[in-house]
């Protein structure tokens, strides 16, 4: 299913967009998934999904490594959200195959309009700057391994929103500010996306060269993303943060609009 060179020159700059969103907040989906299914609308869903994944793992790692070079990371808690993220990415990409990932759209869209209003409300909410492991509450790495494996499973079945899902419960159960939650949901994002790409690129047929021309895309937007929410800290990624969430909760509500 070769692309024209328009089509290339659209996924392209939709996989920069993506790449940089998903290094300050996540939710790269938001763009890139649309593009790929816009541009190969004959395309099983579960190829193009894998497809999305090769091309933002890319730009997630680059972001990760840029966050952990300039921002503390408590590894403590972050290696157990890690290693349950995985497993939940895996399981949730093999789920694909034979339950509609739409299923989940209704409640998704509740859950997004939910914290997006939680986080509006709370003004003051992961803007203190925390993150050192004398902030975390007790039990931190069993609760990070929780929300790892439950974020994992969705970020491989589904997708669309996860980094913001991580970023909001590290926020508001980890105690951690915006700036150190995203650098670490960073790392999971790694993991979930590695394990969902090992599944689909050993079960399906994916657009290799397609992939890694977008790569090569949301690597740029992702370098860019990343050092502007180091250098603008925790403010500049809740109001992101917040941006994110509604677009999340637009495009969702007109999807699910018009699929029933």
């Amino acid at each position: 299913m070769p692309a024209d060179g328009f089509s290339l020159l659209i996924l392209g700059l939709a996989a920069f967009g993506a790449g940089f969103v998903d290094a300050v907040v996540g939710g790269g989906g938001l763009i890139q998934l649309p593009a790929l299914f816009a541009a190969f609308p004959t395309a099983t869903p579960a190829s193009l999904f894998g497809t999305n994944k090769a091309a933002a793992i890319v730009g997630t790692l680059s972001a990760a490594i840029q966050y952990q070079r300039r921002v503390s990371i408590a590894w403590s808690v972050v290696l157990p959200g890690t290693l349950a993220a995985l497993i939940g990415a895996w399981l949730g990409a093999r789920t694909v195959s034979w339950m509609p990932p739409t299923l989940l759209r209704p409640l998704i869209l509740v859950l997004l309009i939910a914290v997006a209003l939680y986080t509006f409300v709370r003004k003051d909410m992961g803007t203190k700057e925390a993150g050192a492991a004398s902030t975390l509450p007790a039990h931190a790495p069993l609760i990070a391994a929780l929300i790892g494996v439950t974020l994992g499973f969705y970020d491989g079945f589904f997708g669309p929103g996860t980094g913001s899902f991580l970023i909001f419960l590290f926020v508001r159960f980890l105690n951690m500010d915006f700036l150190h939650a995203s650098a670490s949901a960073k790392i999971l994002n790694v993991a979930t996306n590695a394990a969902a790409l090992a599944y689909f690129a050993t079960n399906l047929t994916l657009l290799w060269t397609l992939a890694a021309i977008m790569a090569v895309c949301n690597l740029g937007g992702a370098l860019l993303g990343s050092r502007l929410a180091i250098r603008h800290g925790t403010r500049f990624v809740r109001a992101m943060f917040l941006a994110v969430v509604i677009a999340l909760i637009a495009k969702l509500g007109v999807d699910t609009l018009f699929a029933t």
